[in-house]
């Protein structure tokens, strides 16, 4: 029988709306993933040292607060120095498509923003961990 897919969901920074990232959780939870929630607000450090304690295979990290360009990157950077650059890092919340390429310039694979069916998450998710 094939391990599930284990995904740490996080909230960075200052951000305290979590009900899209619980909702997240429990969407990929139910599609038989194994789900780590971090809770509210977690600093890029914590979420990158989460991840490899977890032993992770994606993180999702979740933003409101429009301060997206500070948080993610740092986490994509950090997994990257401590080795463990095969995690999946993808995004979602309230991102403004201009930013979305500077984002995966900065090693986020995927941003999905406000509105997107869960369902192309899970897909996502699938299609993309070995």
């Amino acid at each position: 029988m094939d391990k599930p897919i284990r995904v740490l969901i996080a909230k960075a920074g200052l951000d305290g709306h979590d009900r899209g990232a619980k909702v997240i959780a429990q969407s990929l939870r139910d599609a038989g993933m194994e789900v780590i929630y971090t809770g509210l607000r977690q600093t890029p450090e914590k979420i990158a040292e989460a991840a490899i304690q977890e032993d992770v295979q994606v993180v999702g990290i979740s933003s409101l607060s429009g301060a997206h360009m500070h948080l993610f990157p740092p986490v994509a950077e950090l997994l990257k120095e401590k080795g463990a650059s095969d995690i999946l890092v993808i995004g979602g919340g309230v991102i403004p498509e201009s930013d979305i390429p500077y984002l995966k310039e900065a090693g986020i694979t995927e941003i999905f923003t406000s509105g997107t069916s869960t369902k192309d998450i899970i897909s996502f998710i699938r299609e993309h961990v070995n």
